[in-house]
């Protein structure tokens, strides 16, 4: 397995460093589609060994390539407001593929439908919840089953539907890391009440909404485009192409016996960094060199201490602890360098959450996402700092985190210029508060440093190793931060029911 591991990390940290590179070469230019072929380049030398499925290697290259080409031949560039959504015509087209495929799928997903039609309770508590913020800060869009996510809802629903239970987790993989269209749970129901609607009248419309996108996933998708302004390219011609490109790729799946949870959920994950982690959003805030540095100390982190744990690894899903540990050691103690922690961050940012729910009652269903995400995000690497720092006591030296069996060097943060000198980027008197500040902008796009290339490129290669087992949502406890910190919804969680 010493080559696997190896490989792992190679092409995680070579998906990271293509676009870490790509953004800092390009911040502050006009975005082109061609600015991210470097990405594409990389995930074109990904390759199956040993005992890995080809065939789930190829469903994450296969995408990005058509991802790529169809994008470049549409437009040459993706304006801001339309770039979270391109890792959205995916799912869609490949839930299709599935129902054309598999009569016996097909009657599954009929059948939950119909469940979903039933479950009126169900998704007007959970849409009224929502609504009013019950769960505190959230995420839409779960790759776990959080409180107030899509995922949970969906659970729910499958886990009284008589269809079997491969379907079953491959319907709930669609909407997890598999993006089964752009609709997060409750959207809906918060416009119609807030346009007039009667609470019941609001709720049919939920559901009328959630039946609709699995009823016609494609057009779905492209309707709620349509109804959100759209106007970088034509998502149907996008998803049209996608479909006669991925046909192939996902009957070899099929053929080879991947789980249809997975061959619903690769394809999405991996082409976000094309057009929306290396878009003009990003580079438009990689302008300010602080937040650049802190991407490129944090991806520092992250190589330095993959790479000396490269050896020691006991198993493949080490290598994405410790890849997602590490940088979670790099931001908290990054905002520890200012003289915070995660302890007031998340107690801000809860506080925060509530005030927007009462200003802004239709927000969009995720705006709080990736506020979430970074809470939990720095809540781990405080859990992993507090306790270092405790072992270090009184005595000198570097701080060392370990995340299980393994240590996090943090010293290219230290070596970093532009993080170790903030009084260049303020009053140089008061610069206390230039890497928080930087970093709370890195709150609604914490994408690089969590980070979602090394992920999408390390679960890629997971699953490769256990093609047969749904690998999403993750069926285990976030230990999300709000929930840890601030309120009490762990009891809502469907982790340990997850079908």
């Amino acid at each position: 397995m010493a080559e696997i591991y190896e490989k792992m990390v190679k092409e995680a940290m070579m998906a990271q460093k293509a676009d870490v590179e790509t953004i800092k070469k390009n911040r502050g230019k006009e975005f082109k589609i061609k600015d991210t072929k470097a990405y594409l380049d990389v995930v074109q030398d990904m390759e199956a060994v040993d005992n890995q499925s080809e065939a789930v290697i190829n469903l994450h290259k296969n995408s990005v390539k058509a991802h790529y080409e169809i994008l470049d031949s549409l437009t040459d560039t993706i304006r801001p407001e339309d770039d979270p959504f391109v890792e959205h015509y995916q799912t869609p087209v490949v839930l299709e593929i599935l129902r054309e495929e598999d009569s016996e799928f097909e009657k599954s997903l009929e059948a939950f439908i119909d469940a979903i039609g039933k479950a009126e309770a169900l998704i007007g508590r959970e849409a009224i919840r929502r609504y009013g913020g019950f769960y505190g800060p959230t995420c839409v869009v779960d790759f776990a089953l959080m409180p107030g996510s899509t995922s949970n809802v969906v659970n729910r629903i499958l886990a009284g539907t008589d269809i079997p239970e491969m379907h079953k987790q491959a319907i709930l993989a669609a909407k997890s890391w598999g993006m089964n269209t752009s609709y997060g749970i409750g959207e809906v129901f918060a416009n119609e009440l807030e346009n007039g609607a009667t609470a019941a009248e609001a709720a049919q419309k939920e559901i009328e909404m959630v039946k609709y996108i699995y009823e016609e996933p494609v057009e779905a998708q492209a309707k709620l485009m349509d109804d959100l302004g759209h106007e970088s390219f034509d998502v149907r011609e996008y998803m049209s192409r996608y479909k006669s490109q991925m046909e192939g790729t996902v009957r070899a799946a099929m053929d080879d016996g991947v789980h249809y949870g997975n061959i619903l959920t690769v394809p999405a994950y991996c082409v976000g960094d094309i057009s929306h982690h290396i878009a003009q959003s990003t580079y438009n805030m990689c302008k300010d060199d602080v937040v650049m540095a802190i991407i490129e100390a944090t991806t520092e982190v992250m190589d330095s201490t993959l790479n000396s744990a490269v050896g020691s690894f006991k198993s493949e899903y080490d290598v994405l602890s410790l890849a997602t540990g590490s940088s979670a050691c790099a931001v908290e103690y990054i905002l520890e360098l200012d003289g915070f922690n995660a302890i007031g961050v998340v107690d801000l940012l809860t506080k925060r959450f509530h005030n927007y729910v009462q200003l802004y009652p239709t927000r969009g269903a995720a705006a709080e996402l990736h506020n979430s995400d970074f809470m939990d995000m720095i809540y781990r690497g405080w859990i992993h700092l507090d306790k270092t720092r405790r072992m270090l006591n009184g005595s000198e030296g570097p701080l060392e985190p370990m995340v299980g069996d393994y240590r996090v060097d943090l010293s290219p943060i230290h070596e970093n210029e532009v993080i170790m000198n903030p009084q260049r980027y303020t009053y140089p008197a008061c610069a206390i508060t230039v890497r928080f500040s930087a970093l709370m902008r890195l709150a609604d796009y914490p994408c690089l440093l969590t980070s979602e290339p090394v992920t999408a490129t390390l679960m890629t290669n997971i699953i490769a190793l256990h093609k047969e087992s749904a690998a999403s949502p993750a069926r285990t406890c976030k230990n999300c931060a709000a929930a840890a910190l601030v309120d009490f919804r762990h009891n809502h969680c469907q982790w340990r029911e997850a079908v």
